[in-house]
Formats: structure tokens, C-alpha cells, sequence
């Protein structure tokens, strides 16, 4: 884009000024490494804290495990949904209700299998039961299925995040089906918000527009893989694979649209142009992206004590280029990017705050892991 063509769009109030590229990057690969907390795990998707330290994680052929502190983990928790192993498809977030000291409730985001081969991405939510030192999800509820289910097995999403007033967001990615992203009449490619039963909050932006569902918050996303609320302000972040570079963070407000695919800083994995080009009225900016991509899954903010210059920082996992990623931030702004553990080569699929305050990781891995953040 030239710059009279920027500057009329800035005047215009077309793009955000806080959208940034990625900021050159500083290694620092000689100063932290992890420690194997527990291993043995198919392809580690979610991870959640358990009050007494405990961890539910989820493993995508369909395993719920809980994993004590030293790393032994449980049988297969009984209960758990059958789920569409396909792909990128199966058993994907976990998340606790707010109030699960007092109800024992664990939330589930999995791909659900339809007739005719389709899948779309659904939650469901069940009581954890413990007796006999063997764990089970009891009166199992489904809260949410994606409209509609399509066929193959990429793009489900999913993370699940509690807003501070008890609502549930959920991200769904579009299934490969890019133009559905742009159509309020689908669940592909949005950000959901819900009542923790299922229901509809009133004050959702798209309630009371003909031909859109109500479950709506934001649209336009191709596939946000992570998902945290940023301590500071209780707004959501999310962080979404593009194509070939245009991995995106963004902070998802009510009724907006996020552009994919008519607008994106990547290209289709041919090369060729997606869309009409990086910027368009009506259509948000990214926070912050790469080109090339690196593959984004998992997203925590930080706020322990371990690490205390990393305060306030966020950490976003890699897939494709296997490594932990840190960003410091001034407001809603990335200012800088630091890539660690580049010479541990783990595809890293979930970023986690312990309550101990170490950072935790999921590998995502025939043999997965689950790994803890120190100093060499």
C-alpha cells in the first residue's frame, strides 16, 4: 500500500493505528529451557488447573486425563463425548466453570461429528465426578453446536474463555470454507458468546438482526486457535492462524468484522492474492501479525511471580516454527517480540499460568508433554 493510499485510509478511520507487524525478533535460547512434567499424552490440545493443582488435559483422539503435579496421569476419564478424530479435529479445549468449587463443572470444545461424514466444532459441559479414586463426567449437557456442520477435518477453533460476568466465548474457525467467515448467518468463522447454560446473553450485538445468530460477538476470523482475557482490563485477546503469513492477534469487540478473507496481510499457500488487499471500510486491523506465519496456538498473559519481568507480557506457542513466543506490551500495543526455546523444537499447542506461578506447556506430539518454563 503506498502512503497517500495509508493516509486516506487513516483519515478515513478505515485502519487501526495500533496495527503492527512483527516487531524483529530477539532470541534469548541460552537463558530458559523446561522441565518434563508429565509425558505419554496423543496430541495434547487443552490444559486447565484443577484447584488442588491437579490437571485436566485433553488429548485429540477423544482422552480427558488428569494429571497430578508429579506427572502421573489418570485413566481416561469416563463420559467424555465422542468427538470426530479427524484432521484437526477431536477432543480440543477444557475449561472450569468460574464457580466450580461450588458446582464441579468442566467445559468442553470438541468437533462433533454429523451425518454424511460432516463435523462442526461443539461444547458441552458436565459435572466431574471423583469416587473410588476413578474420575467421571456426570449429566453430560451439549451448550453449543456450530451452524452448520460441513465437511473435512480443519479449522474447528476452539478455545474457551470465561468473561469476567460469567459469559462464555468461544472461537470457531471458518472449516476451510473462507467466504462463510463474512456471513452472520453461520457459526463458521466467529467468536460465540453464551450464558454458561447455552442461552443467549441480551446484550449480544447481533440479537435482534433478521438472519443473523444471536451467538454472534465477532466475525470474520479464519481460525483462533488461542485465547485469554487480558488481566489488566477483562478484555479478550485472541490470536488466529492466517495462510501463507497473516497470523493475526486481536481483541475481538461486540458487532465488529476482522476481515478474512477479503482482507489479510497473507496469501494463499499457492502464492496467489486472497482477497482485495490488507485494509477495507468497516473491516478491523490486527493488533499485531507475522508474515511469515508461525503457526499461533495457545495464549496466555502473564502475572505470577517466577518470572517477574515478564509481568504483564503474553505468551503465544508455534507450531509450525516450535517455540514459545513472548510479546511486551504499552496499552493494547506489542512494542516488542521475544522467541524462546527455539533449540527444543516442540510444536507448542498450549500456553498455561500455573497456579504455582511457572509457565506450563503442551506439546503437540505423538508422545506429548507437558512442560514447565525455568532458567537454565
Amino acid at each position: 500500500m503506498n502512503s497517500a493510499r495509508l493516509f486516506l485510509l487513516l483519515l478515513a478511520g478505515w485502519v487501526q493505528i495500533s496495527a503492527s507487524r512483527a516487531a524483529t525478533p530477539v532470541s534469548a535460547n541460552d537463558n530458559w529451557m523446561t522441565t518434563t512434567v508429565a509425558q505419554g499424552l496423543v496430541h495434547p490440545w487443552g490444559l486447565a488447573f484443577l484447584p488442588d493443582g491437579r490437571m485436566l488435559v485433553t488429548e485429540r483422539p477423544g482422552r480427558l486425563r488428569i494429571v497430578t503435579p508429579g506427572g502421573a496421569l489418570s485413566a481416561p476419564v469416563a463420559g467424555v463425548p465422542g468427538v470426530y478424530a479427524s484432521g484437526q479435529g477431536g477432543l480440543l479445549d477444557v475449561a472450569l466453570d468460574p464457580k466450580f468449587a461450588d458446582n464441579r463443572l468442566v467445559y468442553l470444545s470438541y468437533a462433533e461429528a454429523g451425518r454424511d461424514g460432516l463435523a462442526g466444532t461443539a461444547v458441552a459441559r458436565a459435572k466431574l465426578v471423583e469416587t473410588g479414586g476413578k474420575a467421571s463426567l456426570g449429566a453430560l449437557q451439549v451448550i453449543f453446536r456450530q451452524q452448520a456442520k460441513v465437511d473435512g477435518g480443519a479449522h474447528f477453533g476452539s478455545r474457551l474463555v470465561f468473561a469476567r460476568d460469567g459469559t462464555l466465548f468461544i472461537t470457531l474457525g471458518e472449516r476451510y470454507q473462507r467466504d462463510r467467515a463474512q456471513d452472520l448467518g453461520t457459526h463458521l468463522g466467529k467468536v460465540v458468546r453464551i450464558h454458561a447454560d447455552g442461552s443467549v446473553p441480551a446484550d449480544n450485538p447481533f440479537i435482534t438482526r433478521q438472519g443473523a445468530l444471536p451467538e454472534i460477538w465477532s466475525y470474520g476470523h479464519r481460525n483462533p486457535q488461542g485465547a485469554a482475557l487480558n488481566p489488566a482490563n477483562g478484555r479478550l485477546w485472541t490470536v488466529e492462524h492466517g495462510a501463507r503469513g497473516g497470523d493475526e492477534i486481536n481483541i475481538p469487540q461486540a458487532g465488529a468484522n476482522y476481515g478474512w478473507p477479503v482482507i489479510t496481510y497473507g496469501r494463499d499457500y499457492s502464492g496467489f492474492k486472497i482477497g482485495e488487499g490488507t485494509a477495507k471500510p468497516g473491516m478491523q486491523q490486527p493488533v499485531y501479525y507475522w508474515d511469515p506465519s508461525i503457526a499461533p496456538s495457545g495464549m496466555a498473559f502473564y502475572t505470577g511471580n517466577r518470572h517477574p519481568d515478564w509481568r504483564g507480557s503474553l505468551f503465544i506457542g508455534a507450531l509450525k516454527d516450535a517455540m514459545l513466543v513472548r510479546l511486551t506490551l504499552s496499552g493494547d500495543r506489542v512494542v516488542a517480540e521475544e522467541r524462546l526455546l527455539q533449540q527444543e523444537k516442540h510444536r507448542i499447542r498450549d500456553v498455561r499460568q500455573g497456579p504455582d506461578g511457572w509457565i506450563y506447556l503442551l506439546t503437540d506430539e505423538d508422545d506429548g508433554k507437558i512442560l514447565r518454563l525455568q532458567h537454565r
